[in-house]
């Protein structure tokens, strides 16, 4: 492979070549490498492996020693090879060092392997690059901005082979395109190739059809266009002597915007984002294209949006770093203690025994030998932050993921989807989230759009009555309208009211107008496989459920070119000129076509939000304008998403002024995008208004009850969706979020910072005035005026908060934020209307910034991408519009009701188990460790240790590890069903109970506690204890043996006391370490091993003699009894006393057995409640199950709370107040009064 290109230098990039700045424009010629090389633009010859064989082991131990916990072992091992302070072999260190490195070191090289294997399939990939007029086969390393280059149908722009990984060696996800695996990643870090100028293709006009789903996250096809004069450039012959000239806009990350001019035999032609090709995107139904290189590598549109998502840490993770540095301080401390008892006691005793107990050479003073004995209990005690920690945590983590991944309850079988944990270091915040921020398309609902009602003329069509004139119920129905009578009619496609089609049949000209809008103003893509078998590609659901509803009412969208559409008009073939499109934006929000009819007519049709097309209505509509929004208004009163329909007759001298005016603007170098909206917005006034459409974008199964669960279990959920206010009020109402039974829904409209501000005001107040709650002794007022305010503390009833866009940018804004946010968090459910995709980031890092609580976003398009980032934890759905956010994401998933499995049980369990895990851990050490401690003052603090050196190196890595790491990954306190039927069992975790400081002291105090009866027993008994045959016991190869093992005894009973789930793995382990100590502690005290190394194990018999003896054995239980027996007194005293939810569960279902009658007569009458019929997601088959379904949550909480043998929950309801409060003081909005508990 030839060698890389080098990289331009930082600075040499410009119009003006090598030396000047920041690149202002760029200048592309033709096959002419030496003139756009002397600008040294980005080669597409990428290098992501960081080593090679001779680098490797420098360079990754130095990345390695850049970890603070690796570089504080090595520095260990350094002071145990100095013999004056060490007392320990140097392998006490090194064993778990190397493990831990060596671990490390191949898992680099295994990801260092792919990047190499990546690097050269992708560099050496063969692309066609006209080079002298011939197309050669090129390695995509050596292509060139400026270099014109083949493509072919189904070719990726920038195609990626092999098997690439991250950065965690984990490969990357794929996806079946037309039967081969491709990428479903842009894989950013390697695939660095190129955008292109299309300059010709195999279709007619220069036409190119595209998918974008790795751009956009939509699915559907596009079409690119090459300009006319190129167009006809087919052949390479004409293509080699191309020689125009691009000049354009600097490298940019605007996917959907390019700006530029080609300049060609003089003459100029404007370029837009319509000609360009983006890296990422595959060619469709397209034989061949020729494109022209303008960026390549890190300058192509996809590398420059891939900005680093933010690194995520664990609030558990940096506690567990704070713990450290505590316990690094602790450990400084006894060695200075230690340090001070040396050199007083070799300056009052050690001073008379010099004779036979000399200083070592070099130590000429009792203070040096102090300073030495500090070092060496520094060694000593260092186990209290074994290295197998960290390792240990990473492995836990490991397995959780693996546990979503597995979860056949998180499999959607009809999408073949399983769950995916993309990150392994989040697993246990998944059981502390508090609030939950979702998108609502896609997400909440199913994103399959379905053509539900329409008004035309001031006529509403859609709604069905019985035979008494009543709205008809989706069981009542008739059958569904027959259209028979057209040949290339959808079959899938259900309308329900026949008057409509009897309208069509007619010959209504405003329905005729109407479906005639319908089937000409889209960008939809159309192909016949076979004859009258269409299939339509669209941009969005929305427009594909337009198309395909005139398609059935016999306006039937047929084909297109870049100059005409052909629709068959109730049989009748007709072919429009196309005369422009004025694309939609999410500015422009709305869409027009301007088409000749074949009598030579010009009209203007558009069709787009609501809020935007009738302020651009003739005058002469306000009658119908004013029926057509009463229309509006029921329809999104039912959840249907709607659009306005409207037309223009223009022209032919205006057309052609206006006409002429869009393509000098266009050719406009600087601000063509202002002037082009200009223009389009002049052409789109006084349009006569035709009606309306409403479509249903029906709830995905479950989300209702999972909202409701969710809810229960004290997290609040906000929705934020683009859709308008009408629409998502709606949603809300029939997903559960809004119900019937709440206080009062307050809605923010303000289009003013006053406004917004008046309305947030009154909502408070209302709030107030139904409780009036002190916290800390000061008035609401007095909160509210303090450096930050604190949540409305305790408010009586339920509220939620609509908020529109245009409101909430008012409401973000600095000297807002923090009473927005009050408000907000004070209501049960927030849903902001009409967001962009970067107000969602917004209010996610506004709730981030001022609270102390877990947030998810989920969501399941592009533009969810910087809402999921920002979050703590992103979600992404796997849906309609793309993978863009399942590639942001940190967890991915089908449906959004697998998110209650997700918190409930994956992350309620991992929290759990990683708090049991840890506080274990710091147990087992500190009781192992501060044995020394104690010791070192029975031994003249000569830095002499208990036990043995192979059991200290063995301890953390035999011994102690395996049954740790058994009830990390497999613990449980309630089964799976339990952990969902009760909700309120994730409570503890939101509240950070499990494992937080004073949870570590008592851990701490309990490791202590053990210490010291491990020490102080057996010395005690050993002071007078005697053998069998008379001779003395104590010798300190008999006392380490007796401590050693008691202490893994102590311990193994204290993890079978600890675990809550016994499985065989726990079992094996646990009683498996247990022969493993006796089995290695045997062996080393055996003759054989003697006889090998005689020089390292030199007492034969010792553990054979000492364990022998019954006094040793009653030392053992007895030292054993008296550090469980406590624990276990406590624990019992606890779960009579003061018993944790869990317990309360699992004494809950033993008296359900024995009410089973009872319980089932309170699941039936749960079934009556309030329920919503005025929008259309309340008549779904099945949808009273859900309701029902969210009922029983409620009950079953309720009898968690009346089969409880004491009332327990009113210490978490104080713990909820706590912790508003210290909000408060700690300059954050705090949440307490809507955190009460509810059961």
């Amino acid at each position: 492979m030839e060698r890389c290109a080098a990289r331009r230098a930082p600075g040499k990039r410009g119009r003006g070549g090598p030396g000047r700045g920041p690149e202002e424009e760029r200048r592309v010629r033709a096959n002419a490498r030496e003139y756009n090389e002397k600008f040294q633009y980005a080669s597409n010859c990428i290098k992501t492996s960081k080593y090679n064989i001779v680098t490797f082991l420098p360079v990754n131990l130095f990345e390695q020693f850049q970890e603070v916990a690796n570089t504080y072992f090595l520095f260990l091992l350094i002071l145990q090879l100095i013999p004056q302070i060490s007392s320990l072999s140097w392998f006490t260190t090194i064993v778990p060092l190397v493990l831990v490195l060596t671990i490390t070191a191949v898992k680099d090289a295994t990801d260092d392997y792919f990047r190499h294997k990546s690097d050269n399939q992708v560099n050496n990939r063969q692309s066609q690059v006209l080079i002298g007029g011939v197309l050669r086969q090129e390695q995509w390393m050596n292509v060139r901005v400026g270099d014109i280059i083949k493509l072919e149908n189904n070719q990726f722009v920038a195609m990626l082979q092999g098997v690439p990984r991250t950065s965690k060696g984990q490969e990357l996800p794929w996806r079946k395109h037309q039967g081969s695996p491709v990428l479903a990643q842009p894989f950013t870090s390697l695939s660095q190739q190129a955008d292109l100028l299309l300059l010709s293709s195999s279709e007619p006009h220069g036409l190119c059809y595209i998918e974008t789903a790795e751009l956009d996250g939509e699915t559907n096809m596009k079409v690119r266009q090459a300009i006319p004069v190129t167009a006809e450039l087919g052949d390479t012959s004409q293509l080699a002597h191309f020689d125009g000239e691009v000049i354009c806009e600097p490298p940019n990350n605007k996917l959907d915007k390019f700006s530029g001019t080609l300049y060609w035999k003089e003459n100029k032609y404007p370029l837009s984002n319509q000609n360009m090709l983006l890296r990422g995107c595959v060619l469709r139904n397209t034989e061949w294209c020729f494109g022209l290189v303008i960026f390549a590598g890190p300058d192509t549109k996809l590398m420059q949006n891939s900005g680093r998502t933010k690194f995520k840490r664990t609030s558990i993770d940096r506690l567990m770093n704070t713990l450290v540095l505590w316990i690094f301080g602790f450990l400084v401390c006894m060695g200075v203690i230690l340090a001070i008892g040396n050199a007083i006691w070799e300056h009052e005793v050690g001073i008379c025994f010099q004779i036979y107990l000399p200083w070592d050479e070099g130590v000429h003073s009792a203070f040096f030998s102090g300073f030495l004995s500090f070092w060496s209990y520094i060694i000593i005690l260092n186990t209290v932050v074994p290295i197998s920690l960290y390792v240990s945590v990473e492995v836990i983590r490991l397995g959780h993921s693996y546990f979503i991944n597995w979860d056949k309850k998180m499999y959607c079988a009809k999408r073949r989807t399983p769950a995916e944990a993309r990150t392994t270091t989040l697993n246990e915040e998944l059981g502390q989230v508090e609030y939950i921020f979702s998108d609502k398309t896609g997400t909440l609902t199913q994103n399959i759009m379905v053509f539900s009602k329409c008004s035309v003329n001031g006529h509403s069509y859609g709604e069905v009555q019985d035979m008494l004139g009543h709205k008809a119920e989706l069981g009542e129905r008739s059958e569904p309208v027959d259209f028979s009578f057209n040949p290339l009619a959808d079959p899938r496609f259900q309308f329900w009211d026949p008057s409509l089609l009897e309208a069509v049949k007619l010959g209504d000209l405003h329905v005729h107008e109407f479906f005639r809008l319908l089937s000409l103003c889209h960008t939809v893509m159309s192909e016949e496989k076979s004859e009258g078998e269409l299939l339509y590609k669209a941009q969005s659901p929305d427009e594909g459920a337009l198309v395909t509803a005139a398609r059935n009412f016999g306006f039937v969208f047929r084909s297109r070119t870049p100059k005409t559409i052909t629709v068959h008009e109730l049989g009748q073939a007709i072919t429009y000129q196309l005369l422009a499109i004025l694309d939609f934006n999410n500015i422009r929000k709305r869409m027009s076509v301007i088409v000749r009819s074949p009598k030579g007519k010009i009209r203007l049709y558009c069709k787009g939000a609501d809020t935007i097309l009738l302020e651009r209505l003739h005058p002469i509509n306000q009658d119908l304008t004013s029926i057509t929004t009463d229309h509006l208004n029921e329809y999104a009163g039912e959840g249907l998403r709607t659009l306005v329909l409207a037309y223009k007759d223009l022209e032919e001298s205006y057309y052609q002024d206006w006409s002429e005016r869009l393509h000098r603007a266009g050719s406009t170098p600087e601000a063509r995008d202002d002037h082009v909206a200009r223009l389009y917005d002049e052409v789109e006034h006084d349009m006569m208004l035709l009606g309306a459409t409403a479509i249903e974008d029906k709830l995905q199964q479950g989300v209702p009850e999972t909202i409701a669960i969710l809810t229960l279990a004290n997290i609040k959920i906000w929705v934020l969706t683009g859709d308008k206010q009408e629409t998502a009020v709606n949603i809300g109402y029939s997903c559960k979020m809004l119900t019937d039974d709440m206080t009062e829904v307050f809605v923010v409209t303000g289009h003013t910072v006053l406004e917004v501000r008046e309305e947030l005001r009154k909502a408070r107040e209302k709030m107030m005035n139904a409780s009036r709650s002190v916290c800390n002794g000061f008035s609401y007022q007095e909160k509210l005026s303090s450096k930050l305010t604190s949540v409305l503390e305790a408010i009586a009833g339920e509220y939620a908060l609509v908020i529109n866009g245009h409101s909430l940018a008012h409401a973000l804004e600095a000297d807002m934020e923090v009473e927005f946010l009050e408000t907000a968090c004070a209501c049960k459910a927030v849903i902001c209307c009409r967001v962009t995709p970067l107000q969602k980031a917004q209010v996610v890092e506004l709730v981030k910034k001022y609270k102390k609580a877990v947030t998810l976003a989920i969501g399941d398009g592009a533009n969810d991408v910087s809402m999921i980032k920002t979050a703590h934890i992103g979600v992404g759905i796997s849906g309609q519009e793309g993978i863009q956010a399942v590639l942001a994401s940190d967890y991915s998933f089908s449906q959004f009701k697998f998110l209650q499995r997700l918190l409930l049980v994956h992350g309620r369990w991992s929290y759990l188990r990683m708090c049991k895990f840890l506080c274990y851990f710091f147990y087992k050490n500190f009781a192992f460790t501060m044995v020394h401690f104690w010791f070192g003052f029975f031994c003249g603090f000569s830095a002499q240790t208990v036990y043995d050196q192979y059991f200290i190196t063995l301890y953390n890595i035999v011994y102690t590890s395996l049954p740790v790491l058994a009830m990390g990954v497999f613990d449980q306190d309630v089964p799976e069903q339990r952990s969902m039927e009760y909700p309120k069992l994730y409570e503890p975790g939101q509240l950070n109970l499990l494992f937080n400081k004073r949870e570590f002291f008592i851990c701490i105090a309990q490791g202590i506690y053990t210490s010291i009866l491990m020490f102080f027993i057996p010395y005690g008994v050993f002071a007078d204890a005697t053998r069998d045959d008379g001779a003395q016991l104590a010798d300190y190869q008999s006392f380490a043996v007796t401590v050693a093992t008691s202490l893994v005894i102590v311990v193994s009973v204290q993890i079978g006391l600890d675990t809550g789930f016994w499985t065989a793995i726990n079992h094996f382990f646990i009683w498996g370490s247990l022969a493993a100590y006796f089995a290695i502690l045997f062996t080393m005290h055996s003759d054989s091993l003697f006889r090998l190394f005689p020089n390292q194990f030199r007492f034969v018999g010792n553990a054979q003699n000492t364990l022998a003896q019954p006094t040793v054995w009653l030392t053992i239980a007895l030292t054993a009894v008296v550090c469980i027996m406590p624990v276990v007194a406590f624990r019992f005293l606890k779960l009579d006393l003061k018993p944790e939810l869990s317990d309360t569960v699992r004494y809950t279902q033993l008296v359900r057995k024995k009410q089973k009658t009872q319980h089932r007569g309170m699941r039936h009458a749960g079934r009556a409640g309030s329920r919503r019929s005025g929008y259309a997601f309340s008549h779904q088959e099945g949808f009273g199950e859900l309701i029902m379904s969210g009922k029983n949550m409620r009950l079953s909480s309720l009898a968690l709370s009346s089969f409880a043998p004491r009332p327990s929950t009113s210490w978490i309801e104080t713990l909820w107040k706590k912790k508003g409060c210290e909000g408060s003081s700690a300059g954050s909005p705090s949440g307490a009064a809507d955190k009460t508990l509810r059961v």
